[in-house]
């Protein structure tokens, strides 16, 4: 299977910055990374052309063909006979240009498919495969327009090219046989003359207007990410009361957007006319350069019916020619917008020669590791600490003190800046990431869940798991009495982001997808930030049960969940400010006991009470 190749360099800058003519190669230089997909349905390409050419053919001898029926049907001609057998050819030439193009088109549509199907499925593994660092920052609204338009334009990208630009070529030469056959030299001189003229005048207009139409690309980009943003915020938005001041955000959008793309539409009108005056004074020409020749006898009617036909027949796909031209431009344009997202560089890559993740128990280890996301901020500092097989290690600390760091670190969302995270010796970056994932499972803090049932969901944290797996892990989770009360039951949407959902619910399914998945290293990151009291001792106390023999790193804020950890870390400022037991660190009276006695108190205070240290 061919793939688009991918750059390990970063995001290029757009081509529309370059003024010394290196932007014309770097709109074009997608089309080679389209030529496999030609190539692996090279038979059908072949047969899409012999059509293509029979079409032409059965195009170029229609005006040959009323040439001799005006001719017959002269005066001197017509009182014979009717041209029967010319008019029947006539008739079968008309139905064979359609018959041909038509087959043209259908065989080649799926070579034009897969392509975009491919092509689409790259960028979307490529996604995919980049660093959370690039998932924070991008812009999902502009990027998601981006690969819909660089999508469209593969298909457009190919049609036009084999199908407008190549039949006008094709047309143009034997039109141009056909008059230095039958004509003098100023026929096929006029004809080459308004050709080149046509060409010139329309790749220079639109090479002004590419760069209005990417500008427009820009701003429309822009406006659907202001609108996906916000209906994505669509809550914040209520809370604030602020539906008109993001109605004008996206309006102020709009405004940019829809004065680019009056100008793009106004330069279409001015490329139009040039191209209808050249094809007009051509066209003049030769009609008189024929009438002429038929007063002087040296032509015939049927000659000067031959030069109108083929005139038309020449300047209506010439015409086409202008619009296939804008609309490659416009294709090379979304699809470089498209394939730049394929040059984003992938930060976490798996090493050459990387191999899966040992079998068997898992010990953990962070080793002297240091980290910053970025270069003026460091987050960890020489953070050392080590997760025997089947133990149970807690972090605790102040927020942002780098707790939830390190969870990122151990699923490698980043690589560590400096030091190393081992896995039973190995280093996490020596390991296939697939493996090390597929290794570790994770209970989040904001747990965002996918547009789809409740079922899906939980599903998701096995997609090989049997539906009794599915509702055994509901209920582990304490989830499933819930869930079967619904109308739906498990087949209840969540919404957008799981917004159907309390937090409280969402947080279960998340761990029961995590109970599903059965990995043997456990993450829990402020699992149970998210519910009540009494739902946080029941769900505690399962927690307990599924940490049970696999090796789990606890991160919480409330420290009455991690009393029984078989060590506690206190994280301050990117540092380990203390280890121990939880008694040991009550006992040392540090900044484990003032975190333990100022909940304390916050419990007292609200009714709740703590257990007993």
């Amino acid at each position: 299977m061919s793939t688009v190749p991918q750059s390990s360099g970063v995001l290029s800058e757009p081509a529309s910055v370059n003024k010394d003519g290196l932007a014309k190669r770097s709109e074009w230089r997608v089309v080679p990374t389209l030529l496999p997909f030609l190539w692996e349905y090279k038979g059908r390409v072949a047969v899409a052309l012999t059509f293509l050419v029979t079409a032409k053919l059965a195009n170029v001898g229609v005006p040959l063909l009323m040439k001799a029926i005006v001719d017959d049907l002269t005066p001197t001609q017509q009182i014979l006979a009717v041209p029967m057998l010319l008019l029947v050819a006539y008739g079968f030439l008309r139905f064979a240009n359609t018959l041909f193009a038509e087959l043209r088109d259908m065989v080649f549509v799926r070579v034009a498919q897969r392509a975009v199907r491919r092509v689409a499925l790259n960028v979307f593994r490529h996604l995919h495969s980049l660093s959370l660092r690039f998932h924070l920052n991008r812009q999902t609204g502009g990027m998601t327009r981006d690969i819909e338009r660089g999508s469209r334009g593969i298909s457009t990208l190919l049609t036009y090219m084999l199908f407008s630009i190549l039949p006008v070529i094709l047309e143009f030469v034997l039109v141009a046989m056909v008059l230095f056959a039958k004509f003098d030299w100023r026929f096929v001189a006029v004809t080459f003359g308004a050709v080149i003229a046509y060409i010139a005048f329309t790749i220079s207009i639109t090479e002004w207007r590419t760069a209005i139409r990417r500008r427009a690309n820009e701003l429309d980009s822009r406006a659907n990410t202001r609108a996906v943003d916000s209906l994505l915020n669509y809550e914040t938005v209520k809370y604030f009361n602020n539906e008109e001041f993001e109605a004008r955000r996206y309006d102020a959008n709009l405004v940019s957007y829809e004065a680019a793309a009056v100008k793009t539409e106004a330069s279409l009108g001015l490329l139009n006319i040039g191209q209808s005056a050249i094809i007009a004074v051509a066209a003049t020409t030769l009609m008189i350069l024929a009438s002429q020749g038929v007063a002087e006898k040296n032509l015939t009617i049927g000659d000067l019916v031959l030069v109108n036909a083929l005139l038309i027949q020449l300047y209506i796909p010439l015409n086409f020619l202008g619009m296939a031209y804008r609309e490659i431009k416009q294709s090379l344009i979304d699809m470089d917008r498209m394939f730049r997202l394929l040059e984003e560089n992938r930060e976490i890559q798996d090493k050459p020669g990387a191999q899966p993740l040992a079998s068997g128990p898992a010990t953990v280890r962070f080793d002297q590791v240091n980290f910053n996301y970025e270069p003026e901020r460091q987050i960890l500092f020489d953070v050392s600490f080590e997760i025997p097989a089947g133990a149970k290690v807690a972090v605790v600390g102040h927020s942002g003190s780098g707790k939830s760091t390190l969870a990122r670190l151990l699923y490698r969302f980043y690589d560590v800046g400096g030091g190393a995270i081992r896995i039973n010796g190995t280093d996490i970056r020596d390991v296939q990431q697939a493996s090390l994932r597929a290794a570790t499972g994770i209970v989040p803090q904001d747990t965002v869940l996918f547009n789809d049932t409740i079922y899906y969901n939980i599903h998701y944290g096995r997609t090989d798991a049997s539906k009794d797996e599915v509702l055994d892990a509901a209920r582990a989770a304490h989830i499933h009495d819930f869930i079967v009360s619904l109308p739906e039951g498990y087949e209840s949407p969540v919404g957008e982001r799981g917004l159907k959902l309390s937090g409280g619910e969402k947080q279960r399914v998340a761990i029961a997808r995590a109970i599903l998945k059965n990995p043997r290293i456990l993450i829990f990151d402020e699992a149970t930030s998210a519910l009540d009291s009494k739902s946080e001792k029941a769900i505690q106390e399962e927690l307990t049960r599924i940490a049970h023999g696999h090796t789990t790193l606890v991160i919480a804020h409330r420290l009455s969940t991690v009393m029984d950890a078989d060590q506690i870390l206190v994280m301050d400022h990117g540092r380990i400010a203390e280890r121990g037991t939880h008694r040991e660190l009550l006992e040392r009276g540090g900044l484990y006991a003032q975190m333990w006695a100022l909940q304390q108190e916050e419990s007292e205070r609200s009714g709740e009470k703590l257990p007993a240290p």
